[in-house]
């Protein structure tokens, strides 16, 4: 048998925050085989980056060996940096300079020779769907195509070891099924060893070997089918007829005995305790219509299983009473004809749609496809070039600070004060939404009890871990508990816990009557909308509710495509028809 690619014995990494001192990685052994995908699977926090950084001689241990490729990267960082491909978490780009210029550069950091480059490059612009761009600055690609030059320039010159932090996170599903396919061609005719980290379970699956980690330690490493035998017995699909899907996971994640419900198209898939006979005369009884099967277990059932058991079983804080309309026809979201240009290019093509009160719309497309752009318009951020937009029933192009005030904003980056801490962050926005005395004290409290920020509490919030980044931002927007909310990609990057706390927390705001309007590269949650629309090079590509959408994608030798599927099919439709 060949050495392994990675190995780290009792490998401890701290970093100080502030006055605390940070475990990263607690004594963690593990051995990544040589040849194959191995996946590094945790929530946001467990140490994942650290790892990468440790195994790329970036960073070196506080305690313990690590072996790369025969080689110490403590004593030789540089012979590991050589050997090594890295992509890191946020491209690892230099944005002012084209994707020729890049190229260039990791040729020259890894010595490529000259003579070798034009073949290599040809290769990797064909890979990558680059070549027509490469005297395009980088920081003007779209996120899906800075993943694949970030992962050109890893496979300059080919490595015997890829460690990939999070590639495909915040690019769409076309994009990650491409960047896919070139880590496994590369694993299929370089040989290479690939250590890849995701917060996509669904890439787990496709992993030869998975290494779960949380808070610094190894809870496991076996193969994805290893992993999902622990749930054998316990996973079972739902359905109601006439019950939006959503509504039926938020009851029975909340039932004794079911461990997680999430929405799998038009039925709820829960795993639950061991020995619990999920009878649906018992489950909900009101419900007479409600039927139930078995189904295999999957990788994604063991991963909450093993988390469950980790950090325990929680339920999002209340949201607490919000006064809004009941009037759940009234249009809240108004778009005719919407138009965006910048210079003589349209971003925005005469996009037109409405939203009523208390719906979770959704709003999805490609990388580049202009939804970002229609999300600034709709949140006031960016001027209109043409068309009408009414939110709230403000015209946002005479009231945008009367509809500002009744709005809450998620931006997709994370937007907060980086240097202020969780405190002084939540008490900004608490005055800049005009709240006083009582009422100012009362809604921090609830921020810090509600997203369990109190720990934090006087850390700055640059150093946060993702997750609770994406907490304190999405405290920050609810803070003045506004009838609107705006969230552009607010759980990307994030495990799957935090989504699934996430999700809990806007099905709550919807029952209570507030809108939501969502973009997300995660098609499972696209399930959870009443309606959305998918966008391509500016325009509306399809309309309608989430079962609609899938069935345009249904076939005979596929009766139940999911929601990535019918979207691939949709964008791959456009582009063969342009």
């Amino acid at each position: 048998m060949s050495p392994p690619a990675l190995r780290l014995e009792a490998v401890t990494k701290r970093f100080a925050a502030g006055d605390r001192v940070v475990t990263a990685l607690d004594a963690v052994d593990i051995v990544v085989p040589a040849g194959g995908i191995c996946g590094l699977i945790g929530p946001d926090g467990a140490g994942k980056t650290t790892l990468m950084r440790l195994a790329a001689g970036l960073l070196a241990p506080d305690t313990g060996r690590i072996d790369v490729l025969g080689l110490d990267p403590t004593a030789e960082p540089q012979a590991v940096q050589s050997a090594v491909g890295y992509m890191p978490q946020r491209f690892g780009l230099y944005e002012d300079l084209s994707v020729q210029e890049n190229l260039d550069l990791y040729a020259d950091l890894h010595g490529v020779p000259h003579s070798r480059r034009r073949q290599r490059y040809a290769r990797l612009m064909r890979m990558t769907g680059l070549a027509p761009f490469t005297r395009r600055l980088a920081g003007r690609l779209s996120g899906g195509m800075k993943q694949k030059l970030g992962l050109a320039c890893a496979l300059v010159d080919p490595p015997r070891l890829l460690l990939l932090d999070e590639p495909t996170v915040g690019v769409d599903p076309v994009s990650r099924r491409e960047l896919w396919s070139i880590v496994v061609q590369q694993v299929g005719e370089a040989g290479m060893t690939v250590l890849l980290s995701t917060a996509y379970l669904d890439e787990a699956e496709r992993c030869d070997q998975v290494i779960l980690i949380h808070e610094g330690r190894v809870l496991g490493q076996d193969a994805p089918e290893g992993f999902a035998r622990e749930a054998a017995g316990r996973s079972f699909e739902l359905e109601a007829p006439g019950v939006h899907a959503r509504r039926l996971q938020s009851r029975l994640a909340r039932l004794p005995g079911v461990l997680d419900a999430s929405v799998i198209g038009d039925q709820v898939r829960i795993v639950t305790t061991p020995g619990f006979d999920p009878d649906p005369r018992d489950l909900l009884p009101q419900m007479h219509d409600l039927s139930i099967r078995a189904v295999p277990p999957r990788f994604e059932d063991a991963f909450i299983l093993r988390l469950r058991g980790a950090v325990g079983a929680s339920s999002p804080a209340p949201i607490g009473p919000i006064q809004v309309s009941a009037d759940r026809d009234e249009t809240v979201i108004r778009v005719r004809n919407l138009e965006r240009r910048f210079g003589r290019f349209r971003a925005v093509k005469g996009v037109s749609f409405s939203v009523r009160r208390g719906e979770i719309f959704g709003l999805l497309g490609a990388n580049g496809a202009g939804k970002t752009t229609t999300f600034r318009m709709l949140c006031g951020l960016l001027p209109p070039s043409g068309g009408e937009l009414s939110v709230a029933g403000h015209d946002l192009r005479h009231a945008r600070a009367q509809a500002r005030a009744r709005i809450g904003y998620m931006a997709q980056k994370f937007s907060l004060y980086s240097n202020l801490t969780v405190w002084q962050n939540l008490r900004f926005f608490a005055a800049a939404y005009g709240l006083r005395g009582a009422r100012h004290r009362q809604r921090l409290r609830w921020a810090l009890e509600g997203f369990e920020l109190g720990a934090f509490r006087d850390v700055n919030a640059g150093v946060l871990p993702l997750g609770y980044k994406q907490r304190l931002a999405f405290a920050a927007a609810l803070m003045h508990e506004p009838e609107i909310l705006f969230l552009d990609e607010p759980t990307s990057g994030v495990d799957p816990l935090a989504r699934r706390e996430f999700w809990a927390r806007i099905n709550a705001l919807a029952e209570a009557g507030v809108t939501a309007l969502v973009t997300t590269h995660f098609m499972e949650e696209a399930n959870y909308c009443d309606r959305l629309v998918i966008m391509a090079d500016g325009e509306i590509l399809a309309e309608g509710s989430p079962h609609e959408i899938r069935a345009r994608a249904r076939t005979p030798d596929h009766p139940r495509p999911s929601m990535e599927d019918a979207f691939i099919g949709l964008i791959q439709g456009r582009r063969q028809a342009a």
